[in-house]
């Protein structure tokens, strides 16, 4: 029911009290068809796990899910990086037709500085979870850092005010053309946002001095770090994560703080009709003390209050009722180990490795250098970084003995700094062997770069990968052609053959593995970390999505495959706008009113990618490196066919290898 006061028209008294009155009524009805509601809150929480939610750590969560629509099938965009899928949820599209390849990836002629203000060396891979280096790219990349337009474009262009709040990297990339409001744990942008905040009584990002000259802006005095990220807790040997430390997560102090900033300045201040929100817990603290940890209840717990304190405000202002909150995830997350046949599960005890304990233990392994492992086989291959000491978790065997020993470099010649390594330095020389591989690591998943493009090379790196265990599948760029045992990029949206790697893996995993009480090891680059993302596992693969709000229905378990792709492509149609390129759909079966499709429209067909033919006669070789008798590479893309009114969709659900 729609009405309408004609200016010129003057009603009695009476009836215009009467009209006024079924104005709530009038609403309710328009909202139940379909209406557009005021605002969307894209709430992320950095690597949560749907099998995270519940009762004791999450009710607040669990609450909204149950209430509002859980969509049970969702899909992170392959590679499952953070700013592979924070450019999914700006665009609604894949990495290969965005051209953002991000976490790390190489960009060598882009220039400019960081956060910090300190120079970029761009010779290296980059890792991009930073604003500065961010608009360092867009302008290598010639104002198209994303080569396809965004979802806050679009509202900005619509006249919807914007806010993106949170993450450094992936909050920013957002709204990177800077059309709105921006806090990100190192800046605060624009001008006029910054200073009024400091007119609040608020301290700034510590590093926002490095956005603005001295004329523009001073921090005060006291000035403190708000966004200042807590130190892990270590082992005896100082760098080592202690899985069993339970103390406040690093990231909660700022993740509170810049909660409150949006709750009590930007939320009733600016208003805006599309917010991203997006934080590091439970991210963060799975990558320093791994998924099932103390540390990880605890985060959630933490993560969990802020929501809680997201939805009060919102009853306080008076905007619950058209506001729609989508709370959704990245990544999954899995821990980092390899075999237990070669390294069990460990005990902790007094801030050192322990006894074996396979039930209820920690891992000691999982971390790979590709760049060392493709040297020591006669490559010549650059990570971008130095040394690393990683004493226990490359790998503690069931004897005690390290898979890679403790070396010291007290002259330099290698690390630069006397010190302790257990590998060396793998810095991008200037200039660059002819032959010479660059490999981003990412995690789960590796770029690997051949500047000349050589074929021959490509071909006998895609044999030696496909020869190691730790490997679980490789794509390569359309130009190669069909290398057997692998597939080539586009067939999983991942071609672009001006920025795209020539060879992308991902590193193998364990779905069925338990460690802490969650399934889901892999491989994964060597740090001292103890849980990562990124592969094509399962686990990583399949995130969190939920929705309440007036645009969503109620009480509504989605059984179909959705994906972040599908994420912008909804809330532009929430908020009555158009993304004409985006890849993913509206998820209109979840939509209320006028907008829902009835689940029988749609059908699901799942499928299968695989080589033309699988890589034959190799040499295979364990971690360890000792010899597995198969000789065959071969590997399977799972993923499902969605399909309505004559469109359709894919969605990727894992990619595992095969030897025989």
């Amino acid at each position: 029911m729609t009405i309408v006061f004609h200016r010129r028209l003057l009603l009695p008294p009476l009836l215009l009290v009467a009209l006024l009155a079924l104005l709530p009524c009038a609403q309710a009805a328009s909202a139940t068809a379909g209406s557009q509601p005021h605002r969307v809150i894209l709430f992320v929480w950095d690597g949560m796990r749907p099998d995270a939610i519940s009762a004791e750590d999450t009710p607040n969560l669990l609450a909204l899910a149950q209430r509002g629509s859980r969509f049970e099938d969702n899909h992170s965009t392959y590679p499952t990086f953070t700013m592979a899928n924070a450019s999914s949820f700006a665009t609604g599209a894949f990495v290969g037709p965005t051209g953002f390849y991000g976490n790390h990836f190489w960009a060598p002629g882009a220039s400019g500085p960081n956060a910090k203000g300190a120079a970029v060396d761009f010779h290296n891979p980059i890792f991009t979870e930073d604003y500065a280096i961010l608009r360092d790219l867009d302008a290598h990349f010639g104002h198209a850092l994303l080569e396809l337009p965004t979802l806050f474009a679009a509202a900005q262009k619509a006249g919807l005010t914007t806010a993106a709040v949170g993450k450094s990297g992936p909050a920013f990339l957002q709204d990177y053309k800077q059309g709105g409001v921006i806090l990100d744990e190192n800046t605060a942008l624009p001008l006029a946002f910054a200073r009024e905040l400091q007119r609040a009584g608020y301290a700034l990002p510590a590093h926002t001095a490095n956005t603005y000259s001295s004329a523009q802006l001073s921090l005060r005095e006291d000035n403190d770090s708000p966004t200042e990220q807590g130190k892990m807790v270590t082992l005896k040997d100082g760098v080592t994560a202690d899985a069993t430390a339970a103390v406040e997560t690093t990231p909660a102090p700022a993740n509170a703080w810049m909660m409150k900033v949006y709750l009590d300045v930007i939320l009733p201040n600016h208003r805006p009709d599309l917010s991203v929100v997006w934080l590091r817990n439970p991210d963060t603290t799975q990558h320093m003390y791994g998924v099932g940890s103390p540390e990880f209840h605890l985060a959630l717990k933490a993560q969990d209050q802020l929501l809680g304190q997201l939805e009060a405000r919102l009853q306080q202002l008076g905007m619950a009722q058209d506001t729609d909150i989508i709370v959704v995830s990245d990544h999954g997350h899995s821990n980092i180990a390899g075999p237990r046949d070669l390294f069990p599960l460990r005990q902790i005890n007094d801030g050192r490795v322990a006894g074996i304990d396979n039930e209820w233990g920690y891992s000691v392994s999982g971390g790979i250098r590709l760049a060392d492992q493709l040297t020591r086989a006669g490559f010549s291959a650059f990570d971008g970084s130095g040394c690393m000491y990683v004493p226990v978790l490359s790998g503690l065997r069931a004897d005690g003995s390290s898979l890679q020993p403790t070396r010291f470099d007290d002259d330099g010649h290698l690390c630069g700094k006397p010190g302790p390594y257990t590998t060396p330095s793998y810095v991008v020389p200037e200039p660059l062997p002819k032959d010479a591989l660059v490999l981003a690591s990412n995690g789960g998943t590796e770029y690997l770069y051949q500047p000349e493009h050589d074929a021959a090379l490509i071909k006998r790196t895609v044999r030696f990968l496909q020869s190691r265990e730790y490997v679980g599948a490789v794509f390569v760029a359309k130009r190669y052609g069909d290398i057997p045992g692998t597939l080539p990029a586009e067939s999983v949206h991942l071609e672009n053959a001006a920025r795209g790697p020539d060879i992308i893996i991902s590193y193998a995993w364990n779905a069925d593995a338990v460690i802490q009480g969650f399934r889901g090891t892999e491989y994964a680059s060597q740090a001292n970390e103890r849980g990562e993302h990124g592969s094509f596992s399962p686990i990583d693969v399949h995130n969190t999505l939920l929705a309440a709000g007036p645009g969503f229905r109620h009480g509504f378990s989605d059984p179909l495959p959705s994906g972040n792709v599908d994420v912008a492509p909804t809330i532009a149609a929430l908020l009555g706008l158009s993304l004409p390129r985006a890849q993913g759909r509206v998820l209109h079966e979840a939509l209320a009113g006028a907008r829902m499709r009835p689940l029988a429209d749609y059908r699901v067909t799942p499928t299968s990618l695989q080589p033309k033919e699988p890589a034959t006669g190799l040499s295979m070789r364990r971690i360890d490196g000792s010899p597995l008798s198969a000789t065959r590479f071969d590997f399977t893309v799972r993923l499902k066919q969605l399909s309505a009114g004559g469109k359709s969709w894919t969605y990727f659900d894992q990619a595992g290898p095969e030897r025989h």
